[in-house]
């Protein structure tokens, strides 16, 4: 799953990357948790738009939100299937703002088990397209909730020794098609949802404090010496596989 992300550089280079006539003044975050606003990029009448969302997806359909799970990640291969998805594939299709993501190594069982927090970046320090969904929720009471969550795939080679999912990132050349609900149909939209190349991205370990969703600081991104065991998806695997993203408890720290 992604659960964490970050969004380091200014906000004129978003703009001038994505090509939304806004023109946002947002401040730098470095450790973007569910629940909390975030800044994507959709596309309504054929233009590109900037808006900020809730990271957590509420369909319309939902009466109480309180009833309602956290979907923070639509998984790829569902999202044709799903209710909750369904709709959204069709004709509400975003792109988070990010210019990385956190993931954690889990190793061992139980009390001697390890979470080493690794933070994932292009590896040419562009921003970082990250394929969303949204939602536009109305309570009964008139109420109106603009809301999101990312889209995720199976991990690439070099993620997969960290966690078997990640984030669908998408080549600067396809951020259109994934956009344009009109043009571009779900099935083809689903065919853009696939793991990114290797060498798009850097894997470095971070500090244990971005567990904390309360600590919002510039140093979180610095990285750390990597383990003597080598670079985390080259040249020295993990000693065990990484756990399942079914069996992941980072969604339960939200």
């Amino acid at each position: 799953m992604c659960g964490r992300f970050f969004i380091a550089q200014a906000p004129e280079i978003f703009r001038a990357f994505y090509g939304y006539p806004e023109v946002p003044n947002f401040p730098p975050r470095y450790n973007v948790a569910p629940t909390q606003p975030v800044p994507v990029v959709l596309s309504e009448g054929g233009r590109r738009q900037f808006r900020l969302v809730r990271w957590g997806l509420w369909p319309s359909w939902v009466k109480d939100p309180k009833d309602f799970p956290l979907v923070i990640n639509a998984r790829s291969e569902t999202l044709r299937e799903k209710p909750t998805f369904r709709g959204a594939l069709r004709h509400r299709r975003c792109v988070f703002l990010a210019d990385g993501f956190y993931e954690w190594r889990r190793e061992g069982t139980g009390r001697v088990a390890t979470r080493t927090p690794f933070m994932i970046r292009r590896a040419d320090r562009a921003p970082m397209a990250l394929a969303g969904l949204w939602e536009n929720w109305l309570g009964a009471d008139g109420s109106e909730v603009d809301t999101a969550a990312i889209v995720t795939t199976d991990a690439n080679g070099a993620m997969a020794a960290v966690h078997d999912r990640m984030p669908v990132i998408l080549a600067p050349e396809t951020i259109e098609s994934w956009l344009d609900t009109r043009g571009t149909e779900p099935d083809a939209a689903v065919a853009l949802c696939r793991p990114c190349p290797n060498d798009w991205l850097t894997l470095d370990p971070v500090s244990a404090r971005v567990n904390n969703a309360r600590i919002d600081e510039p140093d979180l991104i610095e990285p750390l010496a990597r383990p003597q065991r080598g670079e985390a998806g080259r040249d020295a695997p993990p000693a065990a596989q990484p756990r399942s993203s079914d069996e992941d408890e980072q969604g339960a720290l939200f």
